[in-house]
């Protein structure tokens, strides 16, 4: 499937902001038999002083500016087509708990996708007990880790209500899982925090998200989402899988991944700061629109 995807993020400031530097996680992420870049455009107004496109330790995209001058406003306009050829649910066999922990011990690879750096506490996932309780209640002694992604996965979907209003970036894990209720990144976050727990790598996967309108309707501008899902990994054999709980599915060819990290605080889309006075608003509008 092709996927034209515009991405528009609209930053307006009460009084001009100065000596503003920023860090972006927008470009979507070639992935080897699995997601192809076809073409890409960022933009950026106004122009910056200094512009550096380089890629991260995790191997994704990353986009750095600062602005010397004095600015009201910023606007970040992505155009990019991107193909998507295949899914990210399991494909070959897992072990349990016991065999999975066996296999962590022997891994000796430190590179960017290395499941060791997914299993510690990170920012946004620190250990919750109550997350930790819950998880181990969803265990069954013998199953395949993958299957215990999805158990996991599709038993949050059913615990917490999406409220796009119910939390902020700021929510932690713990307060929305007792709340039970919140966004994509809070269920993103909670789905980590319950897999490390068990011992099974989790990381963070960003990206966007096709939807399609209620029927009847038509399709709105602008209306399409960033979204948030969970990588988990499920043994040497079925490496990384990605969940998103969100949706209680395998992530398949309607999720185009941008960036992969520990958690959120890895590749927020934008991320800096800046001397100014005053409040900001701020606007992000997403199209992903099938070429075919």
């Amino acid at each position: 499937m092709r996927y034209d995807i515009r991405l528009t993020i609209d930053y307006a400031f009460e009084t001009p902001a100065a000596g503003a530097r920023q860090i972006l996680h927008v470009m979507p992420l070639p992935i080897a038999g699995r997601q192809r870049l076809v073409a890409a455009h960022l933009s950026v107004e106004p122009q910056p002083s200094m512009r550096r496109d380089r890629v991260d330790f995790f191997g994704n995209a990353v986009t750095e500016l600062a602005f010397a001058e004095p600015h009201q406003d910023v606007v970040i306009a992505l155009a990019a087509r991107v193909e998507v050829s295949g899914s990210a649910a399991p494909v070959g066999p897992s072990p349990d708990l016991t065999w999975l922990m066996w296999a962590l011990r022997a891994e000796a690879d430190l590179g960017p996708r290395s499941p060791l750096h997914f299993l510690p506490a990170s920012p946004h996932a620190p250990p919750v007990a109550a997350i930790a309780a819950w998880a181990r209640a969803l265990c069954e002694p013998g199953r395949p880790v993958s299957d215990l992604v999805e158990i996991i996965g599709a038993a949050l979907h059913r615990t917490m209500r999406f409220d796009a209003s119910a939390t902020t970036v700021d929510t932690p894990a713990a307060e929305a899982f007792a709340a039970r209720h919140g966004v994509c990144q809070d269920f993103t976050h909670i789905m980590i925090v319950a897999l490390r727990s068990l011992g099974i790598p989790a990381g963070y996967v960003s990206g966007y998200l096709r939807t399609l309108p209620p029927p009847g309707r038509e399709r709105l501008e602008g209306a399409d989402a960033m979204h948030a899902w969970v990588s988990a990994w499920c043994g040497p054999d079925a490496g990384w899988v990605e969940y998103d709980p969100t949706n209680a599915v395998f992530a398949g060819t309607d999720h185009i991944v941008v960036a992969h990290g520990r958690d959120y605080a890895d590749l927020a889309p934008v991320r800096g700061a800046m001397r100014t006075s005053g409040g900001q608003t701020s606007s992000q509008a997403v199209d992903v629109i099938p070429v075919g």
